[in-house]
């Protein structure tokens, strides 16, 4: 039987390994197709607006956001947040969003975008994107494209091409 007990801590590089087995296991091949993963590619996530969550040394959840660009607009892109099978229907996945987002929050930033199911991010205070100013790398359901401004109006005027920040002024 699992201990049930979790703990939440910034992620580091030794989790590394764990973290892709639990994407590899929830999103499964297809996840490197995707425009968000397309995204991620073209540089590192920031750590430390990134968690997991630990059953002892054993990792059973996580969610990394990472810096990008919104035409000229700094923003964060966040995911993926994926959670082991065993571990689901506990509030681990809400626990991260909540981490992350309070910790993008703190620092400053403004804007957070994803491609995810509106009926549970909505309560972390993401919504859809209205209209098409704002252009992945692959196409997504528009109802999936979402966005939680952290700061009043982050999303007004905002359009363009969404680069990972690494890739700004390439």
């Amino acid at each position: 039987m699992l201990n049930h007990v979790v703990t939440y801590a910034p992620e580091e590089p030794v989790h590394d390994a764990a973290i892709e087995g639990i994407n590899r296991e929830a999103f499964g091949p297809g996840r490197f197709a995707r425009a968000a993963y397309r995204i991620r590619e073209g540089g590192p996530h920031d750590r430390n607006l990134s968690f997991v969550a630990l059953n002892g040394e054993h990792v059973v959840a996580s969610v990394r956001l990472t810096p990008i660009r919104i035409g000229t607009t700094p923003a964060m892109l966040l995911g993926p947040l994926a959670v082991r099978p065993a571990w689901k229907k506990q509030g681990i996945g809400a626990a991260l969003m909540r981490t992350s987002m309070e910790a993008a929050r703190v620092a400053g930033h403004k804007l957070v975008i994803l491609v995810g199911d509106e009926p549970y991010y909505a309560p972390f205070g993401f919504r859809e994107i209205p209209g098409h100013r704002i252009v992945l790398p692959a196409p997504v359901d528009p109802a999936r494209f979402l966005a939680c401004e952290l700061a009043p109006r982050a999303l007004q005027d905002v359009e363009g091409k969404v680069i990972h920040a690494a890739m700004a002024g390439q």
